[in-house]
């Protein structure tokens, strides 16, 4: 049986969740039944050595993605795609036009990792997309949330939406915590006496890392503590500024981009996610999976569907530092069988992000759509 080729389209295999989200499904997808190519822009991505061996790596000669539009067409209809897949409404536009080009009967599946909208202009912006949205037959929504905003401001119709959570490669995670090392100035601070709190993210406004800051400052009057952030972005000096003048810059630590972040979660006391919204909270998942307890603002969908409503991680209130610090206070000073039982729990809610069911669930979607593509052509 002819294998389904499926392009596999982002700006660049960076260090964001949706890079992490494209990178388990084309690692773990089934080459008996598929043949995945990547295409990027002309970037050298954070992820690229974790790329597996057998994906073929295309990069287009641009970086400005608006200039992708002609040269992923080609791609398209040399590689005699089945299926084109993109994430994130920028890369979908430039997908949808892409395969329009090619003149192909490839068929665009799109993906909507984030809750958007609100504000006027946003919202247009989205009905936009919504608009370029009916010439895929396929938009796949990573949560509840994010499927019931794609309805409700981008219009598009409801049956055409299919629910897929983020793939967690659980495997690649628990060995890499396990066998991985951190930087050797931080070893020192994780084998001491002090508490320690990870957070992961890029330094963004919506990441809202002052709020944890903040409240990491009052656990800091308490507590023998010490906070590492894991990223990069703009906000980093703005960030580190803060830390000086809540006098608590000697315990927290900006350690840049890791390449594996996970030995960091594994030997932490406590994960901290203090997002303003999240469209899956795929960071959470990881922590738990490598049995780390979670405190998570209650940042919508997301991190409320990948907690389940607090059921495996403590949740606080967006923004509130009091709140925030209460919880991670709380859960810093339970006694060990509490702890456990929190490790347990959460490393039970991981395997429901297990890489290798949820791609079925793609691949599915897949094979659905590229047997529309055959009939097409008959």
């Amino acid at each position: 049986m002819k294998k389904i080729k499926v392009v596999f389209f982002i700006y660049q295999l960076g260090s964001g969740g949706a890079a992490r989200t494209l990178l388990n499904i084309v690692n773990n997808i089934d080459r008996g039944r598929f043949e995945p190519v990547l295409v990027t822009l002309n970037y050298e991505g954070n992820y690229e050595h974790y790329l597996h061996e057998d994906v073929p790596l295309i990069k287009l000669p641009t970086r400005r993605l608006r200039s992708a539009i002609i040269p992923l067409s080609r791609v398209i209809r040399r590689e005699s795609a089945d299926i084109v897949f993109s994430t994130i409404p920028n890369y979908n536009t430039i997908a949808l036009l892409a395969n329009l080009l090619s003149f192909t009967k490839a068929k665009n599946i799109v993906r909507e990792a984030a809750y958007l909208g609100g504000s006027f202009s946003s919202n247009l912006k989205l009905r936009v997309y919504g608009m370029l949205y009916k010439f895929a037959p396929r938009v796949i929504a990573l949560s509840q949330g994010v499927k019931d905003n794609i309805v409700k401001r981008y219009k598009v119709n409801p049956e055409k939406i299919t629910v897929i959570y983020n793939p967690v490669d659980l495997e690649t995670i628990q060995s890499n915590a396990i066998n991985g090392e951190m930087q050797k100035e931080d070893q020192v601070i994780f084998h001491s006496e002090a508490k320690t709190i990870v957070t992961a993210g890029r330094l963004v406004a919506d990441k809202d890392h002052k709020t944890l800051i903040k409240a990491f400052s009052k656990i800091n009057q308490k507590l023998n503590v010490h906070l590492f952030i894991l990223g990069e972005g703009d906000l980093e000096k703005e960030l580190k500024q803060q830390s000086e003048q809540l006098n608590v810059q000697d315990n927290v630590h900006f350690v840049g981009f890791q390449k594996n972040p996970y030995v960091y979660f594994h030997h932490a006391d406590l994960f901290v996610l203090s997002s303003k919204r999240e469209g899956f909270g795929h960071v959470l998942a990881e922590a738990l999976a490598t049995g780390t307890p979670v405190v998570s603002t209650n940042c919508k969908p997301g991190a409320v569907e990948v907690l389940d409503h607090g059921t495996y991680g403590k949740l606080c209130e967006v923004g509130n530092a009091d709140n925030m610090a209460d919880a991670i206070y709380e859960v810093l000073t339970i006694d060990d069988s509490q702890r456990e039982q929190m490790v347990q729990k959460g490393l039970k809610r991981a395997q429901e992000f297990n890489a290798q069911d949820i791609v079925k669930q793609y691949e599915e979607v897949f094979v659905q759509h590229a047997n529309q593509r055959t009939r097409d052509r008959m």
